[in-house]
């Protein structure tokens, strides 16, 4: 196979995947129906997808480190195989207890061994001035999953009920992600990916089919640092606090967004700010994914960590459908944002060959930001009967990660250079 079609074709498996993959962000409905058919609280109706978010959080810290060792097909395969059980397994009974082991547990670690191989492996068969495509169109078709996971999960409870929808979906993503999983794998050995996707097996600077040579691309790739060197550089602390914080904002919104429309606007069927949230979500993935090859990923991070501040400070006012609809907009743009830039910013920053283990590592801010927006809202709306206060501690927490972004921006544009040796 040309390989160029080849890594074309590694990248469009990877968007397949995701796609089904992508249930995660379908929860909110499911989550609904269970505190309106089943008399769960919030808090409870929340927790498997909480639980979900932590555990696949350390499932791609451990599938990332696997994957830079064994390669990408075989946990994309049993990443596959354990988010499909979990649904299965979800449709047995419902009950806090089960579904936090089934989809909190199961699914979830199977989908963080999926997210983990998919952005390393599409990474290595492009050129390094796409880095910021490549993860906007991944992170692009795991949001556009609930585009039609939305409309799909409220059309099947309304049909079959929650038990047989968990049932259903999970036969379709083994069916579906499984055979594509199967397909995925490391470029060859001394493989060198030209401007145009094209490249052929390389050594020592030869010509690939683009008629460039290693030394001469216009992008070159980072130096290549393992976790244990990244862990004691202070920037690694700043992204981490900076994922963690802008996750918070965007998943309390995402998990809560048709209760919020029940709470704040007396909306009981607000399935369609499910879809609408997706598509801004999806549709900022893709564009600031493309902003960042730009402009650089920093840059991009303080653009998006804005607009959630100042949509957070204004959410609690969102009182109809329009108003609703824009600040759903708003939220999905900022954490689709988070999505796309920040595995470009760690290959930049830290190289592609332990790319795995050192996103993984990263990644555990995604779980810890998962844990809290989630939380914080349920734990607020159950004892206020309002979202507002937990808008207004997302606010102060993306006015941080601004001044954080900010800090490190200069940094990592060589404004500030070090001091030269006079020795």
């Amino acid at each position: 196979m040309n390989l160029k079609t080849k890594a074309v074709r590694i990248l469009m498996a990877s968007c397949g995947i995701n796609l089904c993959i992508g249930i995660l962000y379908a929860w909110s409905v499911f989550k609904n129906a269970l505190v309106v058919e089943q008399g769960w609280s919030n808090a409870q109706a929340s927790f498997p997808y909480t639980l979900s978010i932590v555990v696949l959080s350390f499932a791609v810290l451990f599938a990332g480190v696997i994957q830079d060792k064994i390669g990408p097909r075989k946990v994309l395969m049993a990443g596959t195989l354990l988010a499909g059980v979990g649904m299965l397994l979800s449709s047995i009974t419902l009950s806090p207890v089960v579904l936090s082991i089934t989809f909190g547990v199961l699914t979830g670690c199977g989908i963080g061994f999926g997210y983990a191989c998919l952005n390393p492996v599409a990474m290595k068969w492009f050129h390094p001035s796409k880095k910021g495509m490549v993860n906007g169109i991944i992170a692009t078709a795991f949001g556009l999953a609930s585009i039609y996971l939305a409309p799909l999960v409220t059309f099947l409870i309304a049909q079959y009920g929650i038990s047989q929808s968990f049932l259903i979906l999970g036969i379709a993503l083994l069916v579906i992600a499984y055979p594509l999983a199967c397909t995925i794998d490391n470029p060859p050995k001394g493989f060198t990916p030209g401007m145009n996707g094209e490249g052929e097996s390389t050594a020592d600077g030869q010509t690939n089919e683009t008629g460039n040579t290693a030394q001469s691309s216009a992008v070159k790739p980072a130096k290549d640092v393992p976790w244990q060197e990244m862990v004691k550089k202070r920037e690694f602390y700043v992204l981490w606090l900076m994922y963690a914080f802008s996750s918070a904002a965007g998943l309390m919104v995402i998990a809560n967004i048709t209760s919020i429309a029940s709470v704040q606007a007396g909306i009981s069927d607000a399935a369609y700010l499910v879809v609408a949230l997706a598509l801004f979500n999806s549709g900022g993935r893709l564009a600031t994914g493309l902003l960042s090859d730009k402009i650089g990923g920093v840059r991009t991070l303080t653009l998006a960590f804005a607009l959630q501040g100042v949509n957070m400070l204004f959410f609690a006012g969102y009182d109809n459908s329009f108003w609703l609809i824009l600040g759903a907009g708003a939220a999905g743009i900022g954490y689709g944002a988070l999505l796309a830039v920040f595995p470009s910013i760690m290959a930049s920053f830290y190289g592609l060959k332990n790319y795995g283990a050192n996103y993984g590592v990263l990644y555990t801010a995604w779980g810890a930001g998962g844990f809290i927006g989630p939380v914080l809202a349920a734990v607020v709306v159950d004892s206020t009967g309002s979202y507002a206060f937990a808008y207004q501690i997302c606010a102060v927490l993306m006015a941080i990660t601004v001044g954080l972004a900010l800090w490190l921006q200069p940094i990592r544009l060589g404004i500030i250079k070090p001091v030269p040796n006079k020795a």
